[in-house]
């Protein structure tokens, strides 16, 4: 059997932690910024683990992640 290919656009956006589960990045930090405290802005330049519903899709796009 051929090996499973990757989805690359899921591969720039999501990755594994240690134990397994899907990071992703948080959304809304390109633009309009001035209207958002620093606080709110430094806590979305964190990782965050996706859900495990979410996760059980991105999982199959990204096999050898």
């Amino acid at each position: 059997m051929p090996k499973m290919k990757t989805h690359r656009g899921a591969a720039k956006r999501f990755g594994k932690t240690g134990s397994g589960k899907i990071k992703r990045s948080h959304a809304f930090t390109s633009h309009i910024l001035t209207k958002k405290s620093q606080k709110r802005k430094r806590n979305l330049r964190k990782a965050a683990v996706m859900t495990k519903g979410d996760a059980a899709r991105i999982v199959q796009l990204i096999p050898y992640k």
